[in-house]
C-alpha cells in the first residue's frame, strides 16, 4: 500500500496531523510557503523554512529544494518541507492521501481526485464536493469529528475558548508594518504588558490584555497588516505547554489519521 501523505501546510494544526500519521507509519511531505506565519513556533514544523531543519516531538522537518530530495527524505520520523504553496507537487508526487491543512477558512485550490482520497481541515471545505473528508476544528462537542458528507462548522470568527479566555487572549496588530517580537515564547506576561511592536510610519507598541504565559509569537521581521494575528497568551500559564502539540491538535490529527485508514481501507476493497 502506498503510505505516502501530502500535507499541505505545516503550521500548528498542520503538525498535530504529520505527528500523528508518522507515528502511525505514513511517510509525510509538507507543502508550505516562502514566509510562513504561524505564531504557535515552537510547535509548528513550518519553522524548518527559516531555520533549515527543526524538530517537533520526536519528529524532525527539514527544509528540501527539489521533489526527489523530499521522496529521498522522507522516511521515519522526518518529514521533508518543499516551499509549493500552489500544491504543484502533489501531481508528481502521487501520494494516497492529500491532507489540505493550510487553515485558511477557504479553499485554496485543493480538490477531490488530487489523490486517492482527500481530506480537508475546518471551513471552506464541503465532504463530497471538494474532499473526501473534512474535519471539524471548532472547539466543542464535534472537535476531530470526520465528516463524510456536507461541511464543517462556519468560521466564527471568535477563538476558541482557553483557561475562560477566547478573543482577548489573541493578540492582533493594530497598524501595517515591520514585527517586533518583545518577548519569547514561553514567557509569563502581566495584564498590559508589551509583548510586542509594529515598526511602520512610527513604532505601535502591542500590549497583552491577559496574564499567562505567551504560547505564540509571529517570526520577527515580518510584514503585518492591520488585524494580522502576532501572539496569543495562554491564562493557564502551564509553560511546557507551550513545546509539546496541543490538545486540540492531537484531536484533528487523529481525525485525519482515522479518515486517511477509513478511506483507504475502502479503496482495497
Amino acid at each position: 500500500m502506498n503510505r505516502l501523505v501530502v500535507v499541505r501546510g505545516a503550521g500548528d494544526l498542520a503538525t498535530g496531523c504529520i505527528v500523528r500519521l508518522v507515528r502511525a507509519g505514513f511517510r509525510v511531505i509538507a507543502l508550505e510557503a516562502e514566509k510562513p506565519t504561524a505564531i504557535r513556533r515552537t510547535v509548528s514544523l513550518c519553522e524548518a523554512v527559516y531555520e533549515g531543519r527543526t524538530r517537533v516531538e520526536d519528529v524532525e522537518a527539514c527544509l528540501v529544494g527539489t521533489i526527489d530530495e523530499a521522496l529521498a527524505l522522507a522516511v521515519d520520523k522526518v518529514v521533508p518541507i518543499l516551499i509549493d504553496p500552489e500544491g504543484s507537487a502533489i501531481g508528481i508526487l502521487d501520494p494516497l492521501a492529500l491532507v489540505d491543512a493550510i487553515i485558511a477558512k477557504r479553499n485554496l485550490g485543493t480538490a477531490r481526485g488530487m489523490a486517492p482520497v482527500v481530506v480537508a481541515l475546518g471551513p471552506g471545505f464541503v465532504a463530497g464536493l471538494d474532499a473526501d473528508a473534512v474535519i471539524e476544528t471548532n472547539r466543542g462537542h464535534d472537535l476531530g469529528r470526520v465528516i463524510l458528507e456536507g461541511p464543517a462548522a462556519p468560521d466564527t470568527a471568535v477563538p476558541g475558548e482557553i483557561g475562560g479566555a477566547a478573543s482577548e487572549r489573541v493578540i492582533r496588530a493594530a497598524s501595517a508594518g515591520r514585527f517586533v517580537a518583545l518577548c519569547d515564547i514561553g514567557d509569563s506576561v502581566a495584564p498590559g504588558r508589551v509583548v510586542a511592536a509594529v515598526e511602520g510610519a512610527g513604532r505601535a507598541e502591542i500590549r497583552s490584555a491577559l496574564g499567562g504565559v505567551v504560547r505564540g509569537m509571529l517570526r520577527p521581521g515580518l510584514e503585518v497588516t492591520p488585524g494580522f494575528k502576532v501572539a496569543d497568551v495562554d491564562p493557564r500559564g502551564r509553560r511546557e505547554n507551550c513545546f509539546t502539540v496541543s490538545d486540540k491538535s492531537r484531536a484533528i490529527g487523529g481525525a485525519v489519521l482515522e479518515a486517511i485508514l477509513m478511506l483507504g481501507r475502502q479503496l482495497e476493497g
